[in-house]
């Protein structure tokens, strides 16, 4: 057992940064409503909207930032206030995609790609096909399995959707140490506590005001509540931090990966990133590895923390046409900034002893 507790779920939250801790203290103490008139409420929002710049730059966004309490926030308002005639996204996205878009058309993975998952050509343009203008949901990285869906340069289904007149939308929800968005996105959500930065905070980009319809209140009129400038400014240390603030290197991250390849498997369909793995044991359940895991000083997760306290089988999972027997065997181990390279191998060590 590890001296200290070692926890390997960053993609459900991350710990704060010292730099994001910093910068919120700033904000406290230059506190006041952004929105007031008054001198205190022209300086807290000059700060808020240097922030502001500095998240945009720290993702090199060109376009436009709205604030907002979180990633389910963001998508809701993508999802719901965008200015089209009909949604789609991939049967793989976050649960959070699905109870911001109930009404949207489902598509289906083309599971026959060997080097990066994507949605089934053929399907897409059917369903781009339909009448009126469509928002297509399509993740960065998938929360469960770290599968990276949008390259950072020339991406095909965001060709497609463009050419059919549409909008893309990026959960770039795990965006991981690197902190890039792929070229072309029209609309893309940031979630704070993923990258090190506070609970509560999180953003939408959108290209255009124009693809929102708004409704009124604060952030230029798109999102109703007294702005979060502490938030904020955390918001934008975190990103700002990027890699250098990760202990483990790329080349670190990766051969932990295949150090667990000794004794159980990776569920690995496309292009990982380095950063989130599922990872399937031979012969132990998913609860009972939780358990033990837990009791040895580890914390892992069985999926996303939105489901996984549910005991049914993972609707992820499944959207990557994974045997329910192997998904209940699976458990999701995520790295973030924190993690060290000795808690890498303490794990590591620990994964095979289980299965000594």
């Amino acid at each position: 057992m590890p001296d200290a507790p070692i926890y390997l779920d960053h993609a459900a939250t991350t710990p704060l940064l010292p730099a994001a801790a910093e910068a919120m203290a700033h904000g406290f103490a230059i506190w006041a409503n952004p929105s007031s008139p008054h001198r205190a409420g022209r300086a807290a929002r000059a700060a808020l909207e240097d922030a502001r710049a500095r998240i945009a730059a720290a993702l090199s966004w060109t376009g436009e930032v709205i604030l907002t309490s979180g990633a389910s926030e963001a998508l809701a308002l993508a999802l719901g206030r965008a200015v089209v005639d009909h949604r789609i996204i991939s049967a793989v996205e976050h649960d959070a995609v699905f109870r911001a878009a109930p009404d949207a058309l489902v598509l289906p993975m083309d599971t026959d790609q060997s080097s990066i998952f994507a949605l089934e050509p053929d399907v897409l343009t059917a369903a781009l096909a339909e009448p009126g203008r469509a928002i297509a949901a399509i993740q960065l990285i998938n929360s469960e399995t770290g599968t990276m869906f949008l390259p950072v340069v020339r991406n095909p289904e965001i060709e497609q959707v463009h050419a059919a007149g549409g909008l893309v939308l990026c959960d770039a929800s795990q965006i991981g140490p690197h902190r890039r968005l792929p070229e072309g996105v029209d609309l893309a959500v940031i979630s704070g506590h993923k990258i090190g930065g506070p609970i509560g905070i999180g953003a939408l980009l959108v290209r255009d005001f124009g693809m929102l319809s708004p409704s009124g209140g604060q952030e230029r009129g798109y999102r109703q509540g007294t702005e979060n400038l502490p938030g904020a400014l955390g918001l934008a240390a975190a990103l700002e931090s990027g890699e250098a603030a990760w202990c483990t290197t790329f080349e670190q991250r990766t051969d932990f990966r295949k150090l667990l390849w000794r004794t159980g498997d990776i569920i690995a369909p496309g292009s990982q990133c380095s950063h989130i793995l599922a990872l399937v044991s031979p012969r132990h359940s998913a609860n009972a590895l939780l358990i033990r895991l837990d009791a040895m000083g580890f914390a892992v997760s069985a999926g996303s923390a939105c489901s996984s306290g549910s005991l049914k089988p993972s609707r992820v999972l499944a959207g990557f046409g994974i045997d329910p027997e192997v998904a209940k065997r699976t458990i999701r181990v995520s790295l973030g900034w924190s993690t060290t390279p000795d808690e890498l191998d303490a794990f590591a060590q620990a994964w095979e002893d289980i299965h000594a």
